[in-house]
């Protein structure tokens, strides 16, 4: 599942698309939806869609979560807390992936996060934006 970032209409406001790949991606999906929702700065921030499908696919059953980011920090909330979700041991074959609008993808693997390191991957996507 896929995670990438879209400036808003008004350059104030960034949306983050997040996905999960793992044993049961719908199941970590879900999980991890429930977790962001426990984080009080993204509360109401969190939003599940339909992910488009890829080259030769007819349609697609993976979901993703748009996570709406704003002003006050919710970048490193956000780093934060998909830390802390991606650093408990039943998690450690999972990965999320970061899918910039260029295409390219950032990959987080859980078995090897950091704040710093997840952080980044998430600047570098919504860097992609401005470029």
């Amino acid at each position: 599942m896929l995670l990438g970032a879209r400036r808003g209409e008004t350059g104030a406001a960034v949306e983050s698309h997040i996905s999960v790949d793992g044993p049961e991606p719908d199941e970590s999906l879900e999980q991890l939806a429930a977790w962001l929702r426990g984080e009080p700065e993204l509360a109401g921030r969190v939003k599940p869609k339909a992910a488009p499908p890829r080259d030769g696919e007819m349609g697609a059953a993976t979901e993703l979560l748009i996570v709406s980011l704003g002003a006050g920090g919710a970048l490193s909330v956000l780093a934060g807390s998909l830390r802390a979700w991606l650093s408990q041991p039943r998690r450690s074959g999972i990965k999320v992936t970061v899918h910039r609008p260029d295409g390219q993808r950032l990959e987080i693997d859980a078995r090897h996060v950091t704040k710093e390191s997840v952080e980044e991957i998430l600047r570098q996507a919504l860097r992609a934006e401005e470029e």
